[in-house]
């Protein structure tokens, strides 16, 4: 613990009845939004959004509370705020969109090449005859890169990846919420300048450090458990 001044037993108290009121707001929110009738309502999604938050932040001030005032922690990991920002659009969606990014690296080339030259053995028109002579499937992987994705969708890919020479790098998935849907054609010059993440929904991110992290805390864990070293915040 610091040399500040620590939180008192009450606030510790207070906090914590704070928290359990924000976990029946929360569940409550969600039995409401079950019970409703039908599709999911909009006005009930963003009351389980805020009831989220507000267990969240709950939760992060009885946690830095507990640890102030006598050096413990919860055993659950709060979301961050800093990286999520708070939900500021329509209450009723009339559109949605959906953004998507995957990284890959070429991991070998080679194994790329070689699938990206079968699939235009068995179907020469997989090879965009702009590119000409010199940038056959099998000469580049610039090439080859066209021809796989031109074959396949995203989705096939992500599951075979190792298959076409690919390692899978970051992922994610943002859920935009808008008024109305775009004319025609608006975006596609710049699909994703409008990607507001104030206009969030939903998201769900995939990295290796998330499994970085828990190694690390898994770590910390058992070096708390052999007295070998006290976990530090």
């Amino acid at each position: 613990m610091s040399d500040a001044a620590q939180p008192t037993a009450a606030e510790v108290r207070a906090s914590v009845e704070a928290l359990k009121s924000a976990l029946d707001r929360h569940l409550a929110a969600i039995e409401r939004r079950a019970d409703g009738a039908g599709a999911a309502d909009a006005d009930a999604d963003a009351e389980v959004y805020s009831a989220f938050n507000e267990l969240a932040a709950a939760g992060e001030a009885y946690d830095s509370l507990l640890y102030d005032a006598y050096d413990e922690v919860t055993p659950f990991e709060v979301p961050g705020g800093e990286s999520r920002p708070v939900y500021l659009g329509p209450d009723e969606p009339a559109a949605l969109s959906v953004y998507m990014r995957r990284d890959y690296t070429v991991s070998d080339p080679l194994r790329l090449l070689a699938q990206a030259q079968r699939i235009t053995d068995l179907d020469p028109d997989a090879v965009d005859p702009s590119q000409g002579d010199a940038e056959t499937a099998g000469s580049s992987v610039h090439a080859a890169l066209g021809v796989l994705f031109g074959e396949f969708e995203p989705d096939e890919i992500a599951t075979r990846h190792r298959e076409f020479g690919l390692e899978e790098g970051d992922s994610t998935v943002w859920v935009l919420a808008d008024e109305e849907p775009a004319e025609p054609g608006e975006w596609l010059d710049a699909p994703f300048d409008t990607a507001d993440p104030e206009r969030v929904v939903c998201r769900y991110d995939i990295s290796s450090v998330f499994d970085e992290d828990e190694e690390e805390e898994g770590l910390a864990r058992e070096e708390d458990e052999d007295g070998a070293a006290l976990s530090t915040r």
